[in-house]
């Protein structure tokens, strides 16, 4: 099955994806064209807020602002005015910046860093409480990518991408806290791309966007088992989210970032926001502070 583009964006690093089920919108960030994104695929507009830094993700709130991790910290943006609030920054070091995230059943906003020279292990998986704290939950992460939870709230699925595999924890919704890493997915090396973003299906399957595979692939949590590939004409996949009418679609951004010459002329297609129907459906995204 191939994704068909439904956004002509162009966007230089596509990222982010999350469907807001309150507004029927789709969120998603463009991280080096510094850009957040608010996309209503009922009349195809698409409204751009400049956000002034390179922005890794977003979650929504349930006032109706959201939540965006830029390299300059955690902001609250007004979608009225545009106002950028900083609400915490634990980055000192100018090369690191937020990559993914997403927040979990509890309400609680879960990002990684990535170090922009590739410096490995240089990078940590952050959760950032309704209440305002900011806890450290892993160090040593290169590059931090897709999250996911369970719909039992029992396990968390997480990426750090240069592992090539996806990662179990045990997760307790109650106290937000982790334990017993485990692998429970391995990509082949150099086959079919990295794991990047990911999301979860209503049957509490994962999917994994892979960049530079040009693909986003379901698997199996429970055997490591792949179920599903959905092709996309454009090389730097990266992440994915369920959303329309019953969360029957999955949208897909993309990243034109990097190309080479050849590739600008092969893949036109790059950096555009696609869509699949894949037949199954997805769940409702967490919203910053839900209980």
């Amino acid at each position: 099955m191939e994704a068909h583009a439904i956004l002509h964006a162009q966007a230089a690093l596509g990222e982010g994806a999350l469907w807001n089920p309150a507004t029927q919108q789709l969120y998603w960030v463009d991280i080096e064209g510094r850009s957040f994104h608010v996309f209503d695929p009922a009349t195809r507009q698409d409204v751009c807020f400049p956000t002034g830094a390179r922005v890794g993700t977003v979650v929504p709130m349930r006032s109706g602002n959201v939540l965006l991790a830029l390299q300059t910290g955690i902001h609250e943006l007004d979608l009225r005015t545009g106002h950028l609030k900083l609400l915490a920054n634990p980055l000192t070091d100018p090369n690191l910046r937020f990559n993914d995230g997403k927040c979990d059943p509890a309400g609680r906003f879960w990002v990684g860093t990535f170090h922009m020279e590739q410096r490995p292990h240089a990078g940590t998986l952050y959760r950032y409480d309704p209440d305002g704290r900011l806890h450290v939950m892993l160090r040593g992460i290169t590059n931090s990518n897709g999250i996911a939870w369970s719909r039992d709230q029992a396990t968390m699925y997480y990426i750090d991408t240069p592992t090539l595999t996806v990662q179990a924890f045990d997760y307790d919704n109650a106290t937000g806290n982790i334990a017993n890493p485990r692998a429970i997915i391995r990509l082949p090396k150099d086959e079919e791309g990295l794991p990047d973003g990911m999301t979860i299906d209503a049957e509490g399957k994962l999917w994994v966007a892979l960049w530079g595979g040009g693909a986003v692939h379901r698997y199996d949590p429970g055997t490591g088992a792949l179920l599903q590939k959905i092709t996309v004409p454009a090389p730097f996949t990266s992440s994915c989210a369920f959303g329309g009418p019953g969360l029957a679609t999955l949208y897909i951004t993309t990243a034109r970032h990097g190309f080479t010459p050849e590739q600008h002329e092969q893949f036109p297609l790059g950096g555009n926001v696609f869509a699949a129907e894949t037949g199954v459906a997805g769940v409702p995204a967490c919203f910053f502070g839900d209980k």
